[in-house]
């Protein structure tokens, strides 16, 4: 018997621990909870999914976490993950309510599917199958206390996924090029390209859909993907304003902004 083997980790458990957290705006300590290896942690997050289902929401999509070099040197994350995005992320107006902890902005490029592209489809299949890409903004929001976790933490929690805000379109013919600024108060904060996004921002949509074609799952018609950060996330305090200016071949395309209510 290996006496320094983990034990198995609770997942419901684990899941019911997770949600309540963040109903009660409460952070956690990555050392006081054990979720397991990737797999396990994706059945957390399964978990954690199904218990805010079961309250009346629904997916409208997914978000690819750490696809860009600049997001994973931020978090000392090593490799890309996904969570999926839920109709009560979806923020209206670009104003954010009290229902968050301690948010983050982060500038991105949204594809919305037109159908399922299929296992193995690459870049081109994605764009194949894409009906419009558009200038985002996501909120993340985790768990962990001060925003320190590791992959598995992370992925158990949605990779941090808490909101998104949509902007106007962006030319799908010139995705990787199509450059970025993120504003914070006026300020400028941080820059960034759609090749940041791994090279191109439909690359991370095909691993995607090899992931979920490995969980027996797919795109559907409609669905919402937001292709990762772009720049570092920036923390939203209360009142504080971030906007995302989006440009093409030299001139501005979208803008994408987000306030977070007063407390």
């Amino acid at each position: 018997m290996d006496l320094t083997s983990s034990p198995p980790v609770d997942v419901e458990a684990v899941a019911r621990l997770l949600d309540d957290a963040h109903l009660a705006h409460h952070v956690l300590a990555v050392a006081d909870v054990g979720v397991g290896d990737l797999a396990t942690a994706y059945e957390v997050q399964g978990a954690l999914t199904a218990r805010r289902l079961t309250r009346g929401d629904r997916r409208v999509g997914w978000k690819l976490g750490y696809t860009s070099a600049v997001m994973r040197e931020q978090m000392g994350i090593a490799e890309p993950n996904f969570g999926p995005l839920l109709a009560s992320m979806l923020v209206e107006h670009g104003v954010l309510g009290a229902g968050v902890t301690q948010p983050r902005v982060e500038p991105e490029i949204a594809l919305v599917l037109d159908r399922d592209p299929g296992a193995g489809a690459g870049v081109d299949g994605v764009l194949a199958a894409t009906a419009s890409a558009h200038a985002a903004l996501e909120v993340v929001d985790s768990v962990w206390r001060d925003y320190v976790f590791d992959l598995v933490h992370n992925t158990a929690d949605g990779s941090s996924a808490a909101g998104v805000v949509l902007g106007g379109r962006l030319p799908l013919d010139d995705l990787p090029d199509v450059a970025v600024e993120l504003e914070l108060d006026g300020a400028v904060v941080g820059s960034g390209a759609g090749r940041d996004a791994g090279g191109h921002p439909a690359a991370g949509v095909a691993w995607l859909v090899d992931r979920l074609a490995e969980r027996g799952e797919a795109l559907r018609e409609g669905d919402v993907v937001i292709t990762g950060g772009l720049t570092a996330a920036v923390p939203l305090a209360p009142g504080s304003l971030v906007r995302a200016v989006f440009t093409s071949l030299g001139a501005e395309v979208a803008t994408v902004a987000v306030r977070r209510e007063q407390a």
